[in-house]
């Protein structure tokens, strides 16, 4: 499940695709509200991060239009926009967090979790499945409570398929969702970390389904 940020203060950006990048998140980056409508049709969006002072108009006009057109995403305003009404004016347009600049790294990532939960119908920041328990905010697996390495591609991809489970997911959604910006992920790439993860961890927890994807069954 990937970011959607609409940022353009390139500087602001690139920081925040740097801080959610080293906690296992994935983040795609646009500087104006019409390109921000097209990234929107990506199905992989999980989160829209928006700034209200864009180039080419107000960011609270684009939200108010898309929960006009029915979209449930999760928003998280981010804005210098500091007055008590500026707040209230926003969470009233459809926002579901508003985050005042300058903030901190950490603050911002733990909210962006916290929507992310809040979307894919989880309370806990952990993620239990069997004896497994995958900690986004620790960056830690755990195997009958004993904690695993995994390297930061892998972590990933198994954060990934843990939240779609049930869901089978090609290859090349694996690649758009998590690996877009690595210019040295390729297809084969994928299947040599399902194979690693599963030596880390059960052979039979990643199901191939051949010719299509990978998937974790629903429990």
């Amino acid at each position: 499940m990937k970011i959607l940020l609409v940022e353009d203060d390139l500087m602001i950006a690139d920081a925040i695709a740097r801080g959610v990048s080293k906690v296992a998140l994935q983040m795609e980056h646009v500087s104006s509200i019409e390109k921000a409508k097209l990234a929107l049709a990506d199905q992989e969006i999980g989160l829209l991060v928006l700034d209200l002072g864009l180039p080419d108009g107000d960011g609270l006009k684009l939200l108010r239009d898309l929960r006009h057109q029915g979209l449930e995403l999760p928003v998280l305003v981010l804005t210098a926009r500091d007055e008590p009404r500026d707040r209230v004016v926003g969470l009233d347009s459809g926002a579901d967090d508003y985050l005042i600049k300058p903030f901190d790294m950490d603050e911002l990532i733990a909210r962006i979790r916290a929507l992310l939960r809040r979307r894919m119908g989880r309370a806990a920041a952990v993620i239990e499945y069997g004896q497994l328990t995958l900690d986004p905010g620790q960056m830690q697996v755990l195997l009958n409570q004993q904690l695993v390495t995994i390297p930061l591609r892998q972590f990933r991809l198994l954060q990934y398929l843990l939240e779609s489970q049930g869901r089978v997911k090609t290859k090349q959604q694996i690649i758009d969702a998590l690996y877009r910006w690595d210019q040295d992920i390729e297809e084969n790439t994928i299947e040599v970390y399902v194979s690693q993860l599963r030596k880390h961890l059960w052979p039979k927890l990643i199901k191939t389904m051949r010719g299509i994807g990978y998937l974790i069954p629903r429990q």
